[in-house]
């Protein structure tokens, strides 16, 4: 009788070894749960189903044209919006002392879900925009019942926009990153009333203009960077996050 492989601890009953690919797949996935983005992914579809609607069936009615535009715009608004609470988590600090692979997380994440509301929104304004047409007279229907600028300036409305709600989560908290692209949108509603010559207010200027889409581009990089290095502060009382 020897004593030759006693140190080795009896196999657990039930209990299976991980597959590798599930335990890579483990980490994103907590992150995502975490972080709503099942449920931001819902609201993001609900969105496209608005701007469908609004296309299909003319709300601009009242208003013209503009109306249709600032409706648009608004809610291109909301699934920035959605994209920026999603940086709130609910572990703070210890997850940002503990999770090396966090920024990554961020970025992969910020990036995926602007992607998906774009394509939401887009896939949304091309059916609403032909969906109730048919003919020579569809046609004429569909450029007027489109959205303005098309999917160029929708793309940088949007990222614009999420811009700076990620700006906003970064500086007053994940749970409140909606502030910020709901008050870019009071400013827009202000510009488009009027005349405004500033880049900065670029879902004023028309899709092709080179200095609107420069400025949004430079705010969706900001906010995008900031996330994803310093993530968003959990709550007021919270430190600047690390």
């Amino acid at each position: 009788m020897t004593t030759a492989g006693v140190h080795r601890s009896a196999p657990v009953a039930g209990r299976r070894p991980a597959r590798p690919a599930l335990a890579v797949l483990r980490l994103p996935w907590l992150y995502l749960v975490s972080r709503r983005v099942p449920a931001a992914l819902g609201l993001i579809a609900a969105l496209g189903v608005l701007l469908w609607a609004s296309l299909h069936w003319h709300w601009n009615v009242a208003g013209g044209p503009a109306a249709q535009e600032f409706i648009s715009l608004a809610i291109e608004t909301g699934a920035a919006a959605v994209v920026a609470v999603t940086t709130y988590g609910p572990f703070g600090e210890p997850e940002r002392a503990a999770g090396r692979w966090l920024p990554y997380l961020r970025l992969g994440a910020a990036l995926a879900l602007t992607a998906a509301a774009f394509g939401a929104l887009a896939a949304a304004a091309a059916a609403g925009a032909t969906g109730g047409t048919a003919g020579a007279a569809g046609a004429a229907g569909a450029a007027a019942g489109g959205l303005a600028g098309g999917t160029l300036a929708m793309l940088r409305n949007l990222a614009g926009i999420v811009g700076t709600g990620l700006l906003t989560a970064a500086a007053a908290g994940g749970a409140f990153g909606w502030v910020g692209p709901m008050a870019y949108l009071l400013v827009t509603e202000v510009a488009l009333a009027g005349t405004t010559t500033t880049p900065w207010v670029w879902p004023a200027h028309p899709a092709h203009d080179r200095g609107a889409a420069i400025c949004a581009s430079l705010v969706y990089a900001a906010g995008v960077a900031v996330i994803t290095v310093r993530g968003a502060r959990n709550s007021g009382r919270d430190p600047a996050p690390e």
